[in-house]
């Protein structure tokens, strides 16, 4: 039975270690890097094509989420799991979005991690209960007639349309030819009257009217 090839990029030492043990003892998995900052694990992952990535959200220099979002178009087959303190629910969906496929917070026992990961391996989308638990309220939120998107101009709605199509400000700016800070004063007038605080909870919104 081949084994799982799992990479780990964390920053601190220690639970970056710990978790390499763990990988090396169990002899489901063959551990094939470690690295303490994103910008090593750019071209290695790739190169590599592991079967799953731990990766930290709060590296230094790129963070976590940055690196999925780089090298995943290039192996989609890799499996990512994201392994962080983080609980907000920003953080979750924007890693979801970024091609990680589990989400698991550093306070889980390393019997835990063993299982997620070849949960993960396996297809599923392992996640620490509580993180679960806020996607299910996620989208358990009752879908009411929101008004705030009614507030919006028809300008304010076309570029809260791009936003959500992945364009760039430039990108925006150039096919409405309008100047990138103008789409920007736009997007802030759109997040004061959606009573928002980033692009992802404005295209949330915009999708569950």
């Amino acid at each position: 039975m081949s084994k799982i090839r799992v990479g780990i990029v964390e920053d601190i030492e220690d639970i970056r270690n710990a978790v390499a043990a763990l990988l090396l003892w169990d002899e489901a998995f063959e551990l094939v890097f470690t690295f303490s900052r994103a910008e090593e694990a750019l071209e290695t992952i790739p190169a590599l094509q592991p079967d799953v990535v731990i990766m930290d959200i709060n590296l230094p220099g790129i963070n976590g989420i940055e690196c999925i979002q780089q090298v995943k178009p290039q192996c989609p087959d890799t499996q990512f799991m994201i392994f962080t303190i983080y609980e907000n629910d920003e953080n979750i969906f924007t890693a979801l979005e970024a091609g990680a496929s589990g989400y698991l917070l550093k306070k889980s026992s390393m019997p835990q991690i063993a299982e997620a990961l070849k949960e993960l391996y396996a297809g599923g989308s392992p996640m620490s209960a509580l993180i679960a638990r806020k996607l299910v309220q996620h989208y358990q939120k009752p879908v009411q007639r929101n008004e705030d998107l009614e507030q919006l101009t028809p300008k304010e709605k076309e570029i809260l349309s791009l936003l959500s199509e992945g364009l760039l400000y430039k990108e925006i700016a150039d096919k409405l030819s309008i100047t990138p800070g103008t789409v920007k004063q736009h997007i802030h007038r759109i997040y004061e009257k959606l009573h928002v605080g980033n692009k992802t909870e404005a295209i949330n919104k915009m999708l569950r009217k």
